[in-house]
């Protein structure tokens, strides 16, 4: 007589259960990274009639480098990330003349024409970082909001939160955000 054996049998039935447990339990508790952008409107389309190529006064335009060690160039004037919203709080909040009141001590040289005409060009090599980059566009954006929310309160007695979209609209037109980007490469 052959004496055959049975394999034994594993109860895979639970073994399904147990998998999809898990995958519920690593999809709730894993965080997902999320990148993290610069919020900036682009420009509008130039229309086909219109020659949309502007003679900008060297005055009206404040030069941000960032080079490849890192280092932050103002009109060829090395400074600190903490030293930018002020120097380009102080280029546009302006009338060409001292009359904003953190303008003080500055050269008549640092100030544009008045603040609709007052652009910044922020120039970068290759090699700069991101950090760096995004650090610079977050004091740009700090110096134009702070400029907003202090012309919100002195003419409308309102925070910009407070503005209504008219009102809003306004202040924007006073301060529109005027920013160009090349690379050094």
């Amino acid at each position: 007589m052959k004496n055959y054996r049975t394999s034994e049998k594993v109860n895979a039935g639970s073994m399904a259960d147990i998998a999809f447990l898990l995958l519920i339990f690593f999809l709730v508790t894993t965080t997902i990274a999320t990148d993290k952008g610069i919020n900036r409107q682009l420009t509008e389309k130039c229309p086909d009639l219109m020659d949309c190529t502007k003679n900008i006064a060297e005055r009206n335009i404040l030069r941000v480098l960032l080079n490849s060690n890192q280092d932050i160039l103002v009109e060829d004037e090395l400074v600190s990330i903490d030293q930018l919203k002020n120097k380009v709080m102080v280029h546009i909040d302006n009338n060409a003349d001292e009359s904003c009141s953190y303008c003080k001590g500055s050269s008549l040289g640092d100030f544009s024409d008045n603040p609709k005409k007052a652009f910044i060009n922020i120039q970068h090599s290759r090699e700069t970082s991101y950090e760096l980059f995004v650090s610079v566009q977050d004091e740009i954006s700090k110096a134009y909001k702070l400029l907003r929310e202090v012309y919100a309160q002195n003419t409308y007695q309102k925070t910009l939160s407070d503005l209504s979209v008219m009102e809003l609209k306004k202040v924007q037109d006073v301060y529109p955000i005027q920013i160009s980007e090349t690379t050094n490469d």
